[in-house]
């Protein structure tokens, strides 16, 4: 069976989000590319992605 995109960050065992300033991810989404954000908040390019996909169910 394959993992979900919730499974796989249980098994990940370790969380890059710690420290992401929210608010101001929000603000400079609009403006900056997947790439941009990853390299200015020191995550990686997937949870970029994710982050974007849960704050667009919002």
């Amino acid at each position: 069976m394959r993992a979900g995109s919730k499974q796989s960050g249980v098994n990940n065992g370790h969380h890059q989000l710690i420290g992401v300033d929210f608010h101001d991810f929000i603000q400079k989404e609009q403006n900056s590319t997947n790439f941009e954000l990853a390299e200015e908040y020191g995550i990686s390019l997937r949870s970029v992605k994710d982050l974007k996909k849960k704050l667009a169910r919002n």
